[in-house]
C-alpha cells in the first residue's frame, strides 16, 4: 500500500504497540500473536503513520483519527478547568475494554490529547497498593484516582505520562510510566 492510504484501526494500533515496545516487548510480542500479525507489519504501519502523519496536506486533529478508525463510538463534552471540550472515542481491536479517546477543541478539532481510556460501563482495576499495578491493567485515571493525590508529571516523549504517588502498603514514592494512557512500569521504593 502508497504511504498516503490510510491506515485502519488494527494497524493504529500497532502504532500504539511500537511505542509500547520500548517498555513492554514481551506483551507486545504477545500482542501481535493475538492480532496474527509480524514485527515487519508493525514498523511497515508505524512507517506509513508517520509518513502520512507528517506529509503535506496530510489531515490533522479530529479528521485524522475519524479517517483512520471511521465515526467514533461515541462522544462526551468534558469540563477541565475553565475548558470545556469534546471527548470522541473508539473501540480498539486489542482491548475490548479500553477505548482510543481524543479531547479536542469544540470547534475546528485541533487534538489537546490523544489516550487510552476504560470503556464507559467498564468497572476496571481497582489497584490498592504499588503491587497491583501491573504493565496493561490501569489507565492514568484509575492510577490517579487510586492514589490521590497523585502528582502528574511530565512525560519523556509526547505520547507519554508519569505520574507521582506514594505506596500506602509501605508510604514509599513511587512513579507510575504510561503510554497512550497505559500503563508500562511503576518505580521508585
Amino acid at each position: 500500500m502508497a504511504a498516503t492510504t490510510p491506515l485502519g484501526p488494527t494497524e493504529f494500533t500497532l502504532v500504539l504497540l511500537r511505542r509500547m515496545a520500548d517498555h513492554q516487548p514481551v506483551l507486545v510480542e504477545d500482542a501481535l500473536r493475538t492480532l496474527g500479525v509480524t514485527h515487519a507489519d508493525l514498523r511497515e504501519a508505524n512507517r506509513r503513520w508517520q509518513a502520512w502523519s507528517h506529509a503535506r496536506g496530510a489531515p490533522k486533529g479530529e479528521r485524522r483519527y475519524r479517517i483512520v478508525l471511521g465515526p467514533p463510538e461515541a462522544e462526551q463534552t468534558r469540563r477541565i478547568g475553565d475548558l470545556t471540550c469534546r471527548a470522541p472515542y473508539w473501540p480498539v481491536p486489542l482491548w475490548p475494554t479500553l477505548r482510543f479517546e481524543i479531547l479536542c477543541a469544540p470547534q475546528g478539532g485541533a487534538t489537546w490529547n490523544e489516550w487510552l481510556i476504560r470503556a464507559p460501563g467498564d468497572p476496571g482495576p481497582q489497584p490498592r497498593t504499588a503491587a497491583d499495578l501491573t504493565p496493561w491493567s490501569c489507565t492514568v485515571d484509575e492510577v490517579a484516582r487510586a492514589f490521590a493525590p497523585a502528582v502528574p508529571m511530565e512525560g519523556d516523549a509526547p505520547t507519554r505520562w508519569r505520574l507521582g504517588f506514594t505506596d500506602p502498603a509501605d508510604g514509599q514514592a513511587r512513579v507510575a510510566h504510561f503510554t497512550y494512557g497505559l500503563l508500562q512500569y511503576v518505580d521508585g521504593g
